[in-house]
């Protein structure tokens, strides 16, 4: 199979797909991979390290002319999107709940699209989208800390505290990967540290994890807005797969959030979980809205490209070999989990929770 890696055009992206070990591999096993020039340049790795693997180094428009499966990191902007022919396969992150220009051009052009954040064990673990997940959260209070110095708006509060001043509150919304690894970084800098979710099995089981020293409270509107208004930092951390992120904090709840407060919305990808919450970069990362510091990156572990990178391909060269050695229908009637990431196939949406997203 003729296989595309593009260089990320996203503001501020720079990961790539597939590093010079990933090319290897699949060049031994009988394939073609094309590399757009400079792909690899966000993490340190020339182009002649890709020919040195057995790439074929090329321009953009020339990749996604041949090749028959595009491995992306990010969805495609508006200067990818006239580039995607009919019949090819994008595998890549895709948040098509939250992206309808990109869904239309994928059915209108015939694209197959499988989402990396779709891809879904029988246990319900999310293998492709756990290691961003994992960075995001551990990201989310070093950003939030950063967020509460006064020079950034923040009220000026120290996340650990020092002897005879209390750490800061940090509220944490959502109990699944994303915020369990907001919680350990929080704790680990010294914060007082709460996590709503609004399943309470879920609960039980991060109370046992953190061995009690995490306060946790079922998610509820009344809560929501009590314990975020004396938060000093608030991680929103909700998800549903596939499907557009609730926004349960409301416009109401961030008013009445202290001065100085912050909010990282690490959703934002999905639409985020806030009324008030809107994209933005990691060049110009924060917005202040009702007197709170927002931070909404989309692409929060393009911040650390280089882990990012290594993580990522450490869990999707495995699905790309397979789709590239055994074809879309056999590796969609043998692999579940890769079968559940189908988004788009044949003009139309496959994916229960886009498809509900893409009618509101």
């Amino acid at each position: 199979m003729r296989i595309g890696v593009p260089k990320e055009v996203k503001p501020d992206e720079y990961r790539v797909a597939l590093l010079p070990h990933g090319v290897v591999e699949l060049v031994t096993g009988g394939h073609q991979v094309y590399v757009e020039r400079g792909a690899g340049h966000g993490v340190y790795v020339n182009d002649h390290a890709y020919r040195r693997a057995g790439a074929i180094v090329c321009s953009k428009k020339e990749l996604y002319g041949i090749a028959e499966l595009v491995v992306k990191v990010k969805e495609p902007v508006c200067e990818e999107l006239a580039l995607l022919h009919s019949d090819q396969i994008l595998f890549a992150f895709l948040h098509l709940a939250a992206e309808p220009l990109l869904l239309a051009t994928l059915i209108k052009e015939n694209v197959t699209a499988i989402a990396f954040e779709t891809v879904q064990e029988n246990s319900g673990a999310l293998p492709l989208l756990a290691p961003m997940s994992e960075i995001a959260g551990r990201m989310a209070p070093q950003v939030g800390a950063e967020c509460l110095l006064k020079k950034n708006g923040g009220c000026g509060v120290l996340l650990g505290g020092v002897p005879g001043v209390s750490p800061a509150q940090v509220v944490i919304v959502g109990g699944g990967i994303v915020g369990m690894n907001a919680a350990r970084i929080a704790l680990g800098m010294g914060a007082d540290v709460t996590m709503l979710d609004v399943r309470m099995e879920k609960l039980r089981a991060l109370d046992n994890l953190f061995d009690g020293r995490v306060q946790m409270v079922l998610s509820n509107p009344s809560n929501l807005a009590d314990y975020l208004s004396i938060a000093h930092l608030v991680i929103g951390a909700a998800l549903i797969p596939g499907t557009r992120t609730p926004r349960i904090i409301t416009t109401e709840i961030i008013q009445g959030m202290q001065l100085g407060s912050v909010f990282v919305d690490v959703s934002i990808d999905q639409g985020g979980c806030s009324e008030t919450s809107r994209p933005t970069t990691h060049s110009k990362p924060t917005y202040i809205l009702h007197d709170v510091v927002h931070y909404c990156v989309t692409n929060m572990p393009g911040g650390v490209a280089l882990t990012a990178t290594r993580a990522l391909s450490n869990v999707t060269l495995p699905y790309v070999h397979e789709l590239a050695t055994h074809g879309l229908d056999w590796a969609l009637s043998r692999n579940r989990a890769l079968a559940r990431g189908l988004n788009v196939h044949k003009g139309a949406i496959m994916h229960d929770a886009v498809k509900i997203a893409a009618q509101v």
